[in-house]
């Protein structure tokens, strides 16, 4: 079960809805309850802009330099740019690994990847990125 609960709700609201979501359990088995804040995550629109806009703009920019290179190559890079990057060893060997991945990501952490994304461009002379159409106003 997940329930948010809006900006304004009491706490006695919370605690009666709370209570109404546990009272059915069944007590011949174990249970967690965690309260987190909410965040927004990303958006389906924040993520299609990403991997059909962006990723393929820089591919055609990068030209012969980026000869090789897919969607998925650049994802690994820039998440690792922009949000860090820890070392892995395993059979003798090291690896880098994101710290960060997008899918766990706020709607505005997810655009304040984007904007290390565009940052990271024009250091490389590349960008600036095109605006999202979903950010423009209607």
């Amino acid at each position: 079960m997940k329930r948010v609960f809006p900006k304004g709700t009491s706490a006695d609201a919370m605690a009666a809805a709370v209570t109404r979501m546990v009272q059915g359990l069944a007590p011949d088995r174990a249970w967690s309850v965690e309260m987190v804040e909410w965040k927004k995550p990303r958006t389906n629109q924040q993520n299609a802009y990403l991997w059909g806009v962006v990723y393929p703009m820089v591919l055609e920019a990068g030209g012969e330099a980026l000869a090789g290179w897919t969607r998925d190559d650049l994802h690994e890079y820039f998440l690792g740019e922009v949000w860090g990057w820890e070392t892995l060893e395993g059979f003798g060997k090291k690896r880098l690994r994101p710290l960060k991945r997008t899918s766990r990501m706020t709607a505005a952490e997810f655009t304040e990847y984007l904007h290390g994304i565009e940052n990271r461009l024009m250091d490389l002379g590349i960008g600036p990125l095109p605006e999202p159409i979903y950010d423009q106003p209607a």
